[in-house]
């Protein structure tokens, strides 16, 4: 079976689970999904992604939402950045134990559980960063970031394609390539650039 096939497959799977409820495995350098045939959630190769991601939506130091923590890495590139406020929107029981523990000393952090799209209590934010796995509401995120960012806010989210992609159809988008080296994984066609989505309200 080539990888190609393969990888077509288990997006079929993701798509038609909710992730929420799939048992997931921890290692050092990587998120596993155990419940499709172990695909990657994340893995440590993004770090340079994600400290770029932080220096964007960071930009004036305000006040910031990061949908999705995963290993932590750009919450972590966030904090370093010396926010005012950091809120973390999570949806996985999972993630959500290792978050909790995470975010025990961090006085700036509110962790908010359940889905990005349907949880109440948000304010509105200076960055906003998109990073989930098996979402299906991403129809959805153009309307929602553009209600919750500030004037002068910036947004960017996950981009899967070695390319300049717009999937969220904001009307100005523009592109930093990052140089990456990925390690193998099933979760994204990535080979030595990634496109980070830079959007400016």
């Amino acid at each position: 079976m080539s990888k190609n096939v393969m990888e077509w497959q288990v997006w079929i799977l993701v798509l038609n689970m909710a992730f929420k409820d799939n048992t997931l495995e921890f290692f050092d350098n990587k998120i596993i999904d155990t419940s499709i045939i172990g695909i990657e959630v994340m893995m440590d190769w993004e770090a340079p992604i994600m400290e770029k991601t932080a220096e964007f939506i960071c930009h004036n130091k305000g006040d910031i939402l990061e949908i999705g923590f995963g290993m932590g890495i750009c919450a972590d590139y966030i904090q370093a950045q010396g926010v005012n406020s950091h809120t973390i929107i999570e949806i996985h029981p999972q993630i959500i134990e290792k978050l909790n523990i995470w975010a025990e000393d961090k006085s700036n952090v509110t962790i908010i559980e359940g889905d990005w799209n349907s949880v109440s209590g948000l304010s509105t934010y200076d960055g906003i960063f998109l990073d989930t796995f098996g979402d299906k509401s991403l129809d959805s995120f153009k309307t929602f970031a553009l209600d919750k960012i500030k004037s002068g806010g910036k947004i960017t989210y996950w981009n899967n394609n070695e390319e300049e992609y717009n999937p969220h159809l904001f009307d100005s988008v523009s592109y930093e390539q990052i140089s990456v080296t990925p390690d193998e994984n099933m979760y994204t066609n990535i080979k030595n650039n990634y496109y980070m989505p830079k959007v400016v309200v």
